[in-house]
């Protein structure tokens, strides 16, 4: 598992064309592509079960715990992201809500455009 940041303090200041507005780039694919958004509600939880293709997710509200196989619980917040290499068991839950975005891909490299967070293995 690998902590990465995608909050408007690990972007960059966008201006040409007159634009004003922060930037903080997340992944680029050259292979298809699974995009959703997962709702968790109080209590809510996705059970420990093994990725089947890199999984990256977005945490874009509220806040939980992610864990992978036998390690350790984390906690996440808005503005993180957590990476799961394939066959990597995890786990996701909340006690007071939670929202993400989870991209599925083959070739997923968030290490090519997102800073590590602290919590980072």
């Amino acid at each position: 598992m690998k902590l990465f940041r995608f909050d408007k303090e690990s972007g960059r200041s966008v201006t040409h064309y007159n634009s004003n507005f922060t930037l903080a780039r997340i992944l680029k694919t050259e292979t298809s592509a699974q995009i959703s958004c997962m709702h968790l509600d109080s209590d809510g939880i996705i059970g420990l079960h093994k990725a089947v293709v890199p999984q990256l997710i977005l945490v874009v509200a509220g806040e939980g715990w992610v864990r992978s196989d036998e390690a350790p619980k984390v906690k996440v917040q808005t503005g993180d992201a957590v990476y799961w290499e394939k066959g990597e068991g995890h786990e996701t839950f909340t006690n007071t809500g939670l929202t993400a975005i989870v991209i599925e891909s083959e070739n997923l490299n968030p290490t090519a455009f997102m800073p590590p967070n602290s919590g980072s293995d």
